[in-house]
Formats: structure tokens, sequence, C-alpha cells
């Protein structure tokens, strides 16, 4: 019973009560014993006192007392298997497996299919090459996206041409993303040149997508009169005009059918963040490591309009340093292939713009801009040693990511590729509100801030990129190839006149000569310079004259 001013019952017996209780625990046990006496069972355990210490030989005793215990547990181990194998063939006996000729084919083509994707993993390059030729066959118009800042080395042939002998009559169009990183007067000169061969749109993806979840939460906690964020990240420019571009070439399919757009190109460009910005919620996972979108993900952006997520573009090792540096899935992987792109790309850029943009005085060499500028962000190891490994990851981010400006220049003299002729340009431009396409343009163009000449770096481009579509094109001869027009490019840069890349190429040369004085990690063997003693006195600036007297 509980009283009422204490807050918890009290746990107090009344002694008849709990004497009754005793009592009737007594009694169970007395039952639970003579049960137990008429089976026979004793209760107690009779402890092993073990070999006592003045027993003689007690070693050998508990030797074989191990030896004995190891033999018992062997045997049971045996027997237990034994049983296993039995009760296995048992079951084969019992229950045979049925044959494949009795298996129906849609089962049989199940299991192919899921053996075969078990086999090949996600981050091989036979199962990215496939990934991206199944949006190439599955949709009806192509979005090819390019990085505004260098549009043709983010174009792959093979892709293009891929697309075009594909069949199906499919339409492909070039988006022209990140164009708010990039001066204006070079954006219209691109899009100038790029619509010869193909229709362009010009677009800003918003970097600020977010989730429904995170939106819902928000609203929650926001006022009525929500505060529309109009910063430069979070607000896209071109999503109208290529919805509307989209939907035009939709309405002219058959009833019922849903038009579908591939979205396809080189890592780090903004095909999922084009694809989110068009949907308005965080629909593809969105990141700046390389190689986040690995399978083929469909997207419904309106009721008769479906985007296609693909993995990027495969680079071929045939290509440039600086071209397999910004595309390439797999120089994230080695801290010495990211030292070597940043060096690559440091070559094809201004050296004053670099410096001006990261803030850091004259450097000699890729090893030195790394110092100082691993000094400058505050990337020192223990002891106060700039950690050059993230510099160079922080560089190679900003030229991928969304977050550097630089610009290429546009070719003075444009000639169309081996696969494009002018019935196959007609082709492609045919069907499309161009009118429609050109006031889209004109529009964004106008609502954009784009950066200034003088803030945004020079980089001299060096040509389209070859991607990878099928990997047994990949030749074995192919690095070597690479590697001889490395040695070209170094032929051709040594010349009379001591530039920026000169020095740097030099200061790169010296470095073995420094390194084969430590043969071994933590001593320094110095190396003797030979002195020439046949040569005179006069001839050396530091040599003394002994001859000479001083009074």
């Amino acid at each position: 019973m509980k009283r009422p001013k204490l807050k918890k019952a009290s746990k107090r017996l009344s002694c008849s009560k709990r004497y009754k209780i005793q009592k009737k625990v007594r009694e169970h046990n007395r039952k639970i014993k003579k049960v137990a006496k008429k089976k026979g069972v004793s209760k107690r355990v009779k402890k092993d006192l073990g070999v006592p210490s003045s027993a003689p030989f007690k070693e050998e005793v508990l030797r074989e007392a191990e030896q004995r215990r190891l033999q018992v547990e062997e045997e049971k181990e045996k027997k237990k298997q034994a049983k296993k194998d039995e009760r296995a063939k048992k079951r084969k006996l019992g229950k045979e497996a049925p044959s494949k000729a009795t298996e129906p084919k849609a089962k049989k083509a199940r299991k192919e299919k899921v053996g075969k994707q078990t086999a090949s993993s996600k981050n091989s390059k036979p199962f990215l090459c496939a990934e991206l030729n199944k949006v190439i066959n599955a949709s009806d118009v192509v979005l090819e996206v390019l990085d505004a800042r260098d549009p043709l080395g983010s174009r792959c042939l093979q892709l293009e041409e891929a697309v075009l002998q594909s069949g199906g009559n499919k339409k492909l169009l070039l988006v022209l993303n990140k164009i708010d990183l990039v001066p204006k007067d070079n954006v219209e000169r691109w899009m100038q040149c790029l619509q010869k061969e193909f229709p362009v749109v010009a677009f800003k993806a918003s970097t600020q997508i977010q989730d429904k979840t995170v939106r819902a939460r928000k609203k929650r906690i926001v006022a009525s009169n929500d505060v529309v964020d109009i910063s430069r990240a979070a607000t896209c420019f071109g999503n109208s005009c290529l919805i509307e571009l989209l939907t035009s070439y939709a309405a002219n399919l058959e009833e019922g059918a849903s038009l579908r757009v591939g979205v396809v190109g080189f890592p780090n460009v903004g095909k999922s963040s084009l694809i989110n910005s068009m949907k308005g919620v965080l629909a593809c996972n969105v990141s700046v490591v390389r190689g986040t979108t690995k399978t083929m993900q469909e997207v419904f952006i309106l009721k008769n309009v479906k985007l296609i997520d693909s993995p990027g573009v495969l680079v071929s090792p045939s290509n440039q340093p600086a071209a397999v540096a910004r595309w390439s899935m797999q120089v994230e992987e080695d801290s010495d292939s990211v030292q070597e792109a940043v060096r690559t790309l440091l070559k094809q850029c201004d050296k004053t713009q670099v410096m001006l943009q990261y803030s850091v005085p004259d450097f000699r060499n890729a090893l030195e801009f790394l110092t100082l500028f691993a000094k400058k962000r505050g990337f020192l190891q223990k002891g106060g040693v700039p950690n050059t490994e993230q510099a160079a990851t922080t560089f190679l981010a900003d030229w991928t990511g969304a977050k550097l400006s630089y610009h290429c220049k546009v070719p003075e003299s444009h000639s169309l590729p081996s696969y494009l002729s002018d019935t196959v340009v007609a082709e492609m431009q045919n069907g499309w509100d161009l009118e429609k396409l050109k006031t889209g343009n004109e529009e964004t163009l106008k609502g954009m801030k784009f950066p200034h000449l003088s803030s945004s770096i020079n980089f001299s481009s060096k040509g389209l990129t070859a991607g990878l579509l099928n990997v047994a094109d990949i030749s074995k001869e192919v690095p070597a190839a690479a590697a001889t027009d490395d040695s070209a490019e170094q032929n051709d840069e040594n010349k009379p006149e001591q530039t920026n890349v000169d020095l740097m190429e030099a200061e790169e040369e010296e470095k073995p000569q420094k390194m084969s004085l430590k043969e071994k990690t933590g001593q320094v063997r110095f190396q003797s310079v030979p002195v020439d003693l046949s040569l005179p006195t006069a001839k050396t600036d530091d040599a003394y004259d002994f001859n000479t007297d001083y009074k």
C-alpha cells in the first residue's frame, strides 16, 4: 500500500507474509532435491584437485593430461564433421537440384545478369564504359555538358561520334556550364564558334540545392515571408530556356511517350548539378571528388521529360598530361600524380596571373609554388613543415571545381571534325526552336554577373580530349606514345629564350642530382668536387698567392 506522503510505495512486508514466503521456498527446494535424488543426479560437482606440487614427475603428468585432452577434442571435431558430411549427402540424395534445361528462360537471364554485375566492380573501367553506353543507347537527346572555362578541352570526339553513329535519330545538344567563371566576351565568342556544329545552351547550375527534408525543416523555422536567396551560388541561370527547349521537342513525339535525355561529359563538368538545378531538388549526389556518379540514374523533371545521369567519360592515356590531370578519375589516388598534375597546369597558365590570384610571391617551379601556397593557406605539418600534398589537392580542386575563374582563347580558324558534315549539322539543328534558344541565351547572359577579364587567368588549351567508350580499344603502346609526346614537348620548349617554363623544367632536372646525394634516409653524404691543381693561380678566383708579401 502506498502511503500518501511518500513518493514510492514501501517494499516492507509483514512478518507473517515473509515467513510464509520463506516456507514455500524451502518446500520447493526440498521437492527439487527429492526428484534429483531419485534420478541419481548429484547437484554438487566434485572439484578437480589437480596434481599436487609434492607429486613426483608432475610436469610429465600434466603434459600427458594435456595431450589426452587435445586428442579427445580432435575426436569430437572429427565426429562433428562426419555428421555434417552425412547430412549433406542425404540432402543431395533427397533433394536434387533442378537442371538448367528445366529452368525458365527469364530465371536464366536474371541469374546471368546478377553474375555479371557481381563480377564487374562499379569502379572498374569496363563497368563505367558499359553504363555510359547504356545512357547513350537509351536516350533520344544527348546533352554533352562542357566546362565554359575550357570548352574545347572538355569535348570528347569519341563520345560525339558514338552518339551520331548510334542511330535512332538522336539529337546532340551542347550545354556550356559554369559560365559565371568566364568573362562575358569569351562566353559569347565560344557560343558563336560552337553553334556552327551543334545547338548550344548557356547554363549556370546552382551549387546549393538541398534535399526535400532539409527544405521542409527550413520552411518550418523561417516565417511566412520567406527571404529568397539570390546569392551567386544559389541562383540557377539557363534553366527555363533548356526546359522550354526540351518540352517543345517532346511535344512533337507520339502521345504518351516521354522524352529521354542523357546527360554526359567528363568528370566535374557539372552533370549531376545540372540535373539537380532542373529538378529543383537534390536528386543526384554531387561532390568535388571525381567519379561520384558510377551508375545511370533516371530523374523525371516533367511528366514527359526524363533526364538520365551518367558516370564521367574515361580519359585515354594518349592525351596530353594537362588533359589527363584535369579530367581523369585516377589522378587523386596518388600524391605524386597530383603534384605532377599541378606542374602541368602551371605550365599552361600565365605566371603573373597565378601569383595575383593566389597572393603568392614569385616562384621558380611547381614545388616552390606549392610550398608558398601551403604557407599562405596554413597547410602546415608537425614542426611547421608545409604540407605540399594538401596544397596540391586544394589547387587541383579549384581548377576542376566551380571556384576558380580562368578562360581559353577561341581558335581563329574553324573546321568541322571528320565525323561531321554540313548535312549532319543541318540534321542536328533540325527540330529545335532556334529562335527561342537564341532569345533564352541572351536573357541568361543579361542576368549573369561575369568576372572581369583582368581577374580571370589566361589558360592555353591543348585541344580536344580523347575519351574511352570501350576498354578493348586501349593498346599496349599508348603510354609509350604519351611519353614520346612529353619528350617532344620538352624539346620544343628548350629554346634560347629563358621563359618561366624553362626555369621550372631546369629546377625539375636538378632534383635527381640532389636526390642522389641521399642514399639512405636520415644520412646525407656530401659529394666531393674535384679541383684541378694544374691550373694557374691567376685563373682561380679564391686561390691565395703565397708569393705576395704583405708588409
